[in-house]
């Protein structure tokens, strides 16, 4: 079973990335690590705004 991570960057976008590779620049983990399909229901369930932080305000 592979193994991924969930990664947010700056903009609190999030993604997922393979267990054990280094994060590309700019991103970094959240926390919660397992198979895929859980990291990305963890993301669905956190991730209620996609537009980018800089891009919410007032």
């Amino acid at each position: 079973m592979d193994d991924y991570v969930v990664v947010r960057n700056d903009e609190e976008q999030y993604s997922i990335w393979p267990a054990g590779d280094p994060l590309p620049a700019g991103w970094h983990a959240e926390g919660v690590r397992g198979p895929r399909q859980e990291c990305l229901d963890h993301i669905d369930r956190v991730w209620t705004d996609m537009r980018p932080a800089g891009s919410r305000g007032a």
